[in-house]
């Protein structure tokens, strides 16, 4: 409503200026008079109070309250059995409460309307911190409750509250602190547009009906611990500058959060049914959270888009690097009912997460990598192959005596986990990806494994380690096709060597035909013999040598025998390296099946 045109209603005009102010006050006229409860003459304002009892209707649109004039109202409605105001159809729509408004453990038992209300502040309350503008602790509304477009400018506090009809917030302005610990909506809760300057509080909160907070922003923190919500109910789209909490709540029905914020709290959060928790910028916390049905956390590339089709302002979040979704830690969840979409796990804590194999994993959820390049490891070189890890091992790499730069030590909660905790992980990871039918994808956490087995010295004997050292060295755990290519590039090269320098006999030998001719004639008997090979003397690197010698160990590579004649320490050559290469051969393959599968 413009402030140069009248109210619908029949006003005081107090004050009107044709040059300033040509409406003057707003305030309804009092029933049979022609004023408003503020500028009524004192006595037909003690009158007018007189005739009120205990649950009169009430109609005080755009009247100017100041504290002392709301108090002898209350006092007028006030129930001497309770000691309470209990007020019946209420109408202070516009009106503007100049001081506190203490509507404390009031009953309303018609409709209340404080629609485009004004809470102004009291400057006494600001020794406690807070400055109250709107006191409705413990207020209990039977009909429906209408706040819509009302500015509270001191702090607004319907703790305890219980709104036993639809409570309708929608567009409100919350300049300080808005308290509903443990209140209670039986009907609809509907904050739509509203805005939070400072932190909201609806902590141990009772929402019984349909709770809306749709393009909703939370200029602070907005705390829901220990919040009910019995139905279905809609957590935005809706930004928050600060933190979501919803640690302890309970949803006892379907539920859509849909957030731009900082971070997501939801520690033992218990989800009784399905759920779909869409977000924006957010760092999101579920350690013990309960999932018993299907719940979905995935990140949105693109702003909300509203009811009405617009998107989603973001301002409050402007300085934000980028619109990633963060999970920080999962531990304690069961994730058989989870699924997670693009989303960021590079510090995620993942340890006692109970059936990990069986989380989901859709679109791009990335984890974080093993430092790049080259480093000095004491007196000698270390390069890490480009691997996903986890977040705990980051944290227990950097925690070695030896450890390179790059590993990241600042993992919040990771804790002592070590190989022991983290090998079952990867290994559940591992699984998730296969089931997935996303082989190269479970690669990297099956090599994860294997590193966090060889590592560990509690449950690996010094024999398995020991292989596992082997495996690790020749093939990168049968993932290393470059390797295992060297090695096996190696092993024909000194298997070539050692044929040149000893294994080839100094000549071919020749073979030899003996037999005994009968004076008489007939049958003729042969035996043919063939000489010893002689080991070789002279020049052992010539290039007749060398091609015999390469035939000979690409035939080993295939596990093939050449034919050729060798010496003594020849043949032990050949048997090592038909033994050695075709193995290297078979690790280099598997490592490349294994990345290039799908």
């Amino acid at each position: 409503m413009s402030t140069s045109e009248p109210p619908p209603w029949p006003h005081c005009a107090h004050g009107a200026d044709p040059a300033a102010d040509p409406v003057g006050c707003r305030g309804i006229h009092v029933p049979r008079h022609t004023a408003c409860l503020a500028h009524l003459a004192d006595a037909d304002r003690d009158a007018y109070l007189a005739g009120l009892t205990p649950g009169s209707d009430i109609d005080h649109r755009g009247t100017p309250f100041t504290e002392r004039l709301l108090n002898a109202l209350l006092n007028a409605l006030r129930d001497p059995a309770t000691g309470h105001a209990r007020l019946g159809i209420t109408r202070f729509e516009s009106a503007t409460f100049q001081a506190s408004a203490a509507f404390r453990s009031a009953t309303f038992q018609g409709n209340a309307a404080f629609e485009s209300a004004t809470f102004q502040s009291d400057a006494e309350f600001s020794l406690a911190t807070f400055q109250l503008g709107a006191g409705f602790g413990s207020a209990t509304f039977q009909g429906g409750a209408w706040f819509e477009s009302a500015t509270f400018q001191g702090g607004a506090w319907f703790g305890s509250a219980t709104f036993q009809g639809g409570a309708w917030f929608g567009s409100a302005t919350f300049q300080d602190f808005a308290w509903f610990e443990s209140a209670t909506f039986q009907a609809s809760a509907a904050f739509r547009s509203a805005t939070f300057q400072d932190f909201a509080r609806f902590g141990s909160a009772t929402f019984q009906g349909d709770a809306r907070f749709e393009s909703a922003t939370f200029q602070g923190d907005a705390r829901f611990e220990s919040a009910v919500f019995e139905r279905w109910v809609s957590l935005g789209p809706l930004v928050c500058a600060g933190r979501v909490s919803l640690s302890g709540a309970v949803f006892n029905g379907p539920a859509t959060l849909s957030f731009a914020g900082r971070r997501l709290e939801c520690r033992r959060t218990r989800w009784l049914s399905t759920a779909e928790v869409r977000l924006r910028y957010t760092s999101v916390d579920f350690a013990h959270a309960v999932f018993e049905y299907p719940l979905t956390i995935a990140a949105e590339a693109d702003p909300f888009v509203l009811s009405t089709g617009e998107p989603l302002e973001e301002r409050a979040l402007a300085h934000a690097p980028d619109a990633a979704v963060r999970i920080a830690s999962l531990r304690g969840v069961d994730a058989a009912h989870l699924v997670l979409a693009d989303v960021d796990l590079s510090g995620c804590l993942f340890t006692g997460t109970v059936h990990l194999d069986q989380v989901r994993l859709e679109g791009d959820c990335s984890f974080d990598t093993v430092p790049p390049g080259t480093h000095w490891r004491r007196w000698r070189p270390a390069r890490f192959t480009p691997r996903r890890t986890l977040a705990e091992e980051h944290h227990w790499r950097a925690q070695q005596p030896d450890a390179v730069p790059g590993w990241n030590v600042a993992v919040l909660g990771a804790g002592r986990a070590g190989p022991t905790q983290l090998a079952p992980v990867y290994r559940a990871l591992r699984k998730a990806f296969e089931d997935g039918k996303n082989e190269p994808g479970a690669a990297d956490f099956y090599y994860g494994e294997m590193e966090m087995r060889r590592h560990d010295r509690t449950t690996t004997s010094r024999a398995e380690r020991g292989l596992l050292h082997a495996y690790w060295m020749l093939s990168g755990y049968g993932l290393r096709a470059l390797r295992a290519l060297g090695w096996l590039a190696a092993a024909m090269l000194i298997t070539l060597v050692l044929l040149m320098g000893f294994g080839l006999p100094k000549e071919d030998p020749k073979q030899e035909a003996t037999g005994t001719v009968p004076p008489g004639g007939g049958r003729v008997t042969f035996e043919i013999d063939k000489d010893d090979p002689q080991n070789p003397t002279g020049n052992r690197f010539s290039g007749k040598r060398f091609e015999k010698a390469l035939n000979v160990t690409l035939n080993s590579v295939v596990f093939r025998s050449s034919g050729q004649d060798l010496t003594t320490a020849g043949t032990y050559i050949e048997m090592t390296s038909r033994l050695v290469e075709p193995t290297l051969l078979a690790l280099a393959v598997l490592a490349v099946r294994g990345r290039i599968k799908r």
